[in-house]
């Protein structure tokens, strides 16, 4: 079995590791963090072209690689052995890209936060763990929000 844990550096990305540490056996897995190069943002968002900067996509990268690397860290951290990690571009969207690479290492399970968009930008948008449920082929575990305490 590999887990396939998909963390943007969010509490509720940390939350889904440590579930997976907790309630999941000791698999190899793989972090994954998703990030945007800039022709991918272009052909979202085109109107958006002249407020790009080109130096951002180094910087986007770099960032990933480090949220997969404090990921991989968590994850170690909180129990999970054998952790590697990888910051993978997005060529179509941050869920298929999730699903793919899933595929590609033959994940056993798919373990994300979810999302907890609300309102009108929930419909409009959806969330990366709804797509990744819907489209993924395999076991899914989205891990809700920790409750806090009050």
């Amino acid at each position: 079995m590999t887990i396939l844990v998909a963390y943007d550096g969010s509490a509720d990305a940390r939350a889904a590791i440590e579930f997976a540490a907790k309630h999941l056996t000791a698999e190899p897995t793989v972090i994954v963090t998703v990030w945007e190069p800039l022709l991918v943002q272009l052909k979202k968002y085109p109107l958006a072209a002249g407020a790009i900067d080109p130096g951002t996509e180094d910087e986007a990268k770099a960032q990933a690689e480090q949220h997969a690397k404090e990921g991989a860290e968590l994850a170690v951290a909180a129990g999970l052995s054998d952790v590697s990690y990888r910051a993978v571009a997005d060529n179509e969207s941050i869920w298929k890209t999730v699903v793919d690479v899933a595929d590609e290492i033959d994940a056993s399970v798919i373990v994300t936060g979810s999302r907890g968009l609300a309102g009108v930008r929930s419909v409009l948008l959806g969330s990366v763990s709804n797509h990744v449920l819907h489209h993924a082929h395999r076991p899914t575990l989205i891990v809700p929000p920790a409750k806090t305490t009050r």
